[in-house]
């Protein structure tokens, strides 16, 4: 399953897509038709255009990461050659001199498990046929409800496009099918996710060996990025945060500008994307190696929250209800730590809870292909599930921000933290003794 990588990362199981098509066809509605597109190639300026990042639909469902690629899926078609199939740009002697590899047919089989593949110089001119034949389209949008759109996107212009030319027909949504299937991650694909993590453990471990007073929160940074590159990531899965002193309160701090004073406590907040699929981390580092006392207590407080809320992570947890009960518990830490009186507490409002000023966000997300993974929050949770587990405590008027974040999975027999699985640093005594190194 490993063989010549065709990407940058070794060419992952077809069985992978195999099964999340089968998964996906089984929920379609008879007689019905399901296109994905690819993501746009969006234009930087001048003639360059910003990296390619695949669409996250088409991706779990057939394993192609190329432009302007087309899957079709179809399974009542009776044209058989039409019941699944990929569309892709052709590749030629000049594209190969000018852009280097686009898959040939065989290697798209080969990555998709897909035997019916086309160029796609007419492909709606030769869907055409097949379209008329159905009765229902599915069509993927991005319905994941943390999309704010502020571009185009080849999903929405595609449906515009579709209804445009077919409005007889009838239109379903794919996101209400790929939302479940999402969640709930394959064997195969948790094999995808453990090889993030190892990835993630590699980068804390290099940031843990070099970081020292005086460095620039870039060159920590820097660090991640070089150790993820060297082990064939395609890079962070988002913005990564590298947040020192005062600059950990603002909770999404990528700048990552300022020099690191001795005394200061880290906060880096980072993911892996390796072969489309995303981690989560976030642990907290002293400059010069050594927690203070304050420092300390307020890590360990935020670590004893986060191992109490991932054991919260089961099947039939409900998200919401989760938060709340978080929430409850970090209450009793912050009075612990002198932040919060029992009084305030007592007279809080219900709307705006006396927790909320330390610990303003939630406690967890999914994880999959998206570091904000697709996922059904209002039903209970799953085995299979993976979610982030990152309380934190925010003092400004201390200059000390502490979020701790592991991933862990849903099983039958409780969560499994995918990061102590890998082994991945988290307690104090084990940040001190490494940076000590």
């Amino acid at each position: 399953s490993l063989a010549l990588p065709v990407m940058k990362y070794p060419r992952l199981n077809k069985e992978i897509f195999i099964e999340n098509r089968k998964r996906f066809v089984a929920d379609m509605e008879p007689n019905s038709i399901a296109i994905f597109h690819s993501n746009y190639q969006y234009s930087w300026n001048g003639d360059a255009v910003y990296k390619f990042k695949q669409n996250s639909d088409i991706f779990w469902a057939s394993g192609i990461d190329q432009e302007e690629s087309v899957l079709v899926l179809y399974p009542d078609c009776p044209i058989p050659e039409y019941r699944e199939c990929l569309f892709l740009v052709e590749t030629n002697d000049k594209i190969a001199v000018w852009e280097g590899y686009k898959y040939p047919k065989e290697d798209a089989t080969a990555t998709s498990g897909i035997e019916n593949v086309f160029w796609n110089n007419d492909y709606m001119q030769q869907l055409r046929q097949v379209i008329n034949l159905a009765d229902n389209v599915y069509l993927p949008l991005n319905e994941n409800d943390r999309f704010n759109p502020k571009s185009p996107t080849k999903a929405i212009d595609f449906a515009k496009e579709m209804m445009d030319l077919y409005p007889m027909h009838t239109y379903k949504r794919a996101g209400k099918i790929l939302n479940r299937l999402r969640g709930t991650k394959t064997a195969l694909e948790l094999e995808v996710m453990r090889e993030a993590v190892q990835i993630s453990k590699k980068g804390l471990l290099r940031v843990l060996e070099t970081t020292k007073p005086g460095m620039g929160e870039y060159e920590i940074e820097a660090n991640l990025a070089h150790t993820f590159l060297s082990n064939r990531a395609n890079g962070f899965s988002f913005e990564p945060i590298v947040a020192s002193g005062k600059n950990a309160c603002t909770l999404h701090y990528v700048e990552n500008k300022d020099q690191v004073k001795d005394g200061d406590l880290i906060l880096v907040d980072c993911g892996v994307d390796y072969a489309n699929y995303a981690s989560d981390m976030t642990r907290c580092v002293p400059a010069n190696g050594k927690f203070s006392p304050r420092q300390k207590d307020v890590y360990n407080a935020t670590l004893r929250v986060m191992k109490a809320a991932r054991a919260k992570l089961v099947p039939g947890t409900m998200l919401m209800e989760y938060q709340k009960e978080v929430e409850a518990l970090m209450t009793e830490e912050l009075i612990g730590l002198g932040l919060l009186t029992q009084e305030e507490v007592k007279n809080q409002d219900p709307a705006w809870p006396a927790v909320k000023k330390y610990f303003m966000h939630g406690t967890s997300h999914f994880l999959g292909i998206d570091v904000h993974d697709s996922g059904m929050r209002y039903e209970p949770m799953t085995a299979g599930m993976v979610f982030s587990c990152e309380p934190g405590i925010y003092i400004a008027e201390e200059g000390i921000g502490v979020r701790i974040e592991n991933q862990i999975l849903i099983t039958e027999n409780g969560p499994v933290d995918m990061m102590d699985e890998a082994g991945m640093p988290i307690e104090v005594e084990e940040i001190e003794a490494l940076m000590a190194r």
